[in-house]
């Protein structure tokens, strides 16, 4: 049995999802003519409360499209330090769009404070990059972002006349945290970007919604970044599914993450975060991370471990198996704190 905690990346598709991708009809969505896309598309944008859909291969693509959309060359967004869209993208808004990022500092909770927000808008000068657009991301390594607190960001931006983006990739983990429909949750946004291929368990997929102008400008930046498709109905199939099935359950995730960190928080020798929703942060004694990698490997647990690991829980993970994976780390710490106390 293998134990996958290295991200909710990692699912499967089940047998329906499987089923509900042989089935899909099909058609060539370059041409904008694939049923299953196009009622993807619709039933994306009509969750989210928005007036268009656009559905991309990945959540990266689906980011810097949207970035596009909103910027031109030499314009400025602002974005946190530990963001996605800044951190792990590979600085494609820099290279691809000539767009300036402004990293601003992420507080413990994951926000932006609304004064460094403020502080970091340029003034209307040819010395500057013109600040253009605020990004957002929610939830931002496992953390919630309230929507009191993205009342106050949206309406700051808009008092500045700037753009908003919401890096979603996991904003159905945060919507089912505070029990809001996604709509309440993102209102407001001009775009949102939420990943399918992660909690929601499709095999690949990002659907961008928003403002109908700003989703037919992605379009076209889709197509220059090479992300049209064609056939892509067997994915957009895996979508709907997952949109229809897969949203509730993710308190399953949630309660799973509860679980694992109660049980690791028994273990002495290491200090576990308390999370908000399918993370977990764990620190760890350096000094005992590759042994600890060789026994959870040869445990079939895979991890991703350092001084401070995220464990992530996921629909193919269940409640025998965090128990199990629980007891492996807990036997590594109770065999090296035996042979230390032997030494």
């Amino acid at each position: 049995m293998t134990i996958d905690l290295r991200s909710d990346t990692v699912t499967q598709p089940g047998a329906g999802m499987r089923a509900a991708m042989q089935d899909a009809p099909l058609g060539d969505d370059v041409f904008g003519d694939d049923p299953t896309v196009n009622r993807l598309e619709a039933l994306a944008a009509a969750l989210f409360g928005k007036e268009a859909g656009l559905f991309l291969p990945t959540g990266t693509q689906s980011n810097l499209t949207a970035l596009m959309a909103h910027c031109q060359r030499g314009d400025e967004y602002l974005v946190g330090q530990e963001a996605h869209t800044y951190r792990y993208e590979g600085g494609g808004a820099a290279v691809l769009g000539s767009i300036q990022p402004q990293p601003l500092a992420n507080q413990s909770d994951g926000s932006l404070r609304l004064e460094d927000i403020e502080a970091a808008i340029k003034p209307d000068d040819s010395h500057f990059a013109k600040t253009r657009l605020l990004a957002l991301e929610n939830t931002i390594s496992g953390k919630v972002l309230s929507r009191a607190y993205l009342e106050s960001a949206l309406a700051l931006a808009a008092r500045h006349n700037l753009s908003t983006h919401l890096d979603g990739a996991r904003v159905f983990n945060a919507a089912v945290k505070l029990g809001l429909p996604v709509a309440e949750l993102t209102a407001g946004f001009d775009t949102v970007s939420a990943c399918l291929s992660k909690g929601l368990g499709t095999p690949a997929g990002t659907v961008l919604v928003g403002r109908r102008d700003l989703i037919a400008s992605a379009r076209r930046w889709r197509k220059m970044l090479g992300g049209g498709m064609r056939q892509a109905g067997v994915l957009a199939a895996a979508g709907i599914y997952a949109l229809e099935h897969n949203i509730a359950r993710l308190a399953e995730d949630h309660d799973n993450a509860e679980a694992l960190a109660a049980g690791l928080r028994t273990i002495d020798g290491i200090r576990v975060e308390a999370p908000q929703t399918n993370m977990v942060f764990v620190h760890l004694p350096p000094a005992r991370i590759a042994a600890l990698q060789a026994h959870l490997a040869a445990a079939g647990i895979k991890v991703l471990l350092g001084p401070r690991t995220r464990l992530v829980t996921h629909m193919d993970v269940n409640a025998t198996q965090i128990r199990a994976a629980v007891e492996a780390f807990r036997a590594f710490f109770a065999s090296s704190g035996a042979l230390a106390a032997a030494a």
